[in-house]
């Protein structure tokens, strides 16, 4: 029986503002947008910044030196943070679920910025639990964050659904034992919570 519901942040609640950003970035300094997105993202891991042991400060020289490009870390940022907007229909679906009794938390790949963000949207309060790859100083890359992000909710994986547009994550996500929906379009997400829910 499903207990509890895990929703991803960006490119499930919210559009992906990250990768998004990151390309608006590139295009902007004459880059590959799709190669300078992937050189970014490795670095927002290896830099230790997704998990809390690097400062956003650090991302932003280690970007600008990898890169060669000159903006600004404000500059930076809000091609990014503007470009994270919320899902008002998963909003509304994460809820439902919680008006009919299921755990609804977040279970993201974040950094500082998931709190600027809910500073600018207001979205945490609608979730019961949130577990941030930077607070917690570990990534969805492990995946024993799975089963500590169950063990905090006080269930067991077979009782937890995670829902990723990552192909890996969700991957990562079953091998631990969770039921997992890799999200392509809420017309999809839709259908397959409603065959989920009915299996209970």
């Amino acid at each position: 029986m499903i207990k509890a519901v895990l929703f991803d942040f960006g490119g499930v609640i919210a559009q992906e503002g990250f990768r998004e950003g990151l390309k608006a970035i590139g295009r902007r300094y004459g880059l590959d947008p799709d190669l300078f997105f992937e050189t970014a993202r490795d670095l927002v891991y290896s830099t230790g910044y997704v998990e809390g042991k690097a400062s956003e400060k650090v991302y932003w020289e280690t970007l600008r030196k990898t890169a060669c490009i000159d903006a600004p870390d404000e500059e930076l940022r809000r091609d990014i943070l503007d470009r994270f907007t919320l899902n008002p229909e998963m909003i509304e679906t994460a809820k439902e679920l919680r008006r009919n009794g299921l755990i609804v938390g977040i279970l993201s790949d974040q950094t500082n910025w998931l709190e600027e963000l809910d500073c600018r949207y207001g979205f945490l309060r609608h979730f019961d639990v949130v577990f941030n790859s930077f607070r917690l100083q570990k990534s969805k890359k492990d995946p024993s964050l799975f089963r500590d992000a169950v063990k905090a909710m006080g269930v067991i994986c077979g009782e937890v659904l995670f829902i990723d547009d990552i192909a890996g994550n969700v991957e990562r996500a079953r091998s631990q034992g969770l039921k997992a929906i890799h999200y392509h379009d809420m017309e999809q997400l839709r259908r397959a919570l409603d065959e989920m829910l009915r299996q209970e």
